[in-house]
């Protein structure tokens, strides 16, 4: 009777996470963002050297393509190929949380990239009501990036 209930519970628990499982893999969850770029390298380069992201590998090998990781299962797609010179709006943004906004900083003034805060105050940075610190910034083709040191 004693292994009767061993197994019976052994059974729950795994129809149960089964259950969790399948429930879990029902949800969407981002696998890419697709940004076009007019200079692959130019651009590349910036997402490595200056965000800190990492070249992953990309299955088309043509010179027109650099993935990026930026999470677990999460890439970052740049692809070559843009028109040069269109205006793009802040609300339309990447967001990369780091552990410390100040010394994300010193990588933008190294290479003297400009930054602003969300009002567009010129080395500013925006305080919001949850203490979250954020700074905004374009990429070299003019997409706005967000850092903050959000916890969550």
């Amino acid at each position: 009777m004693k292994n009767f209930k061993r197994i019976a519970l052994i059974l729950v628990l795994f129809f149960a996470s089964q259950a969790s499982i399948q429930a879990q893999t029902a949800k969407a969850s981002l696998n890419h963002i697709a940004l076009h770029v007019f200079d692959l390298q130019k651009s590349g380069k910036f997402y490595i050297e200056t965000v800190g992201l990492d070249t992953i590998p990309e299955p088309f090998h043509d010179g027109n393509h650099i993935w990026l990781s930026v999470g677990y299962k999460s890439h970052l797609h740049l692809i070559g190929g843009a028109k040069p010179g269109i205006d793009r709006d802040k609300n339309t943004h990447l967001c990369f949380t780091v552990p410390s906004v100040e010394q994300f900083l010193e990588r933008l003034k190294k290479i003297n990239w400009p930054y602003e805060d969300w009002a567009g105050t010129a080395g500013g940075i925006t305080k919001r009501v949850d203490g979250v610190k954020q700074v905004y910034f374009r990429d070299p083709d003019g997409y706005w990036i967000e850092v903050n040191d959000a916890r969550q």
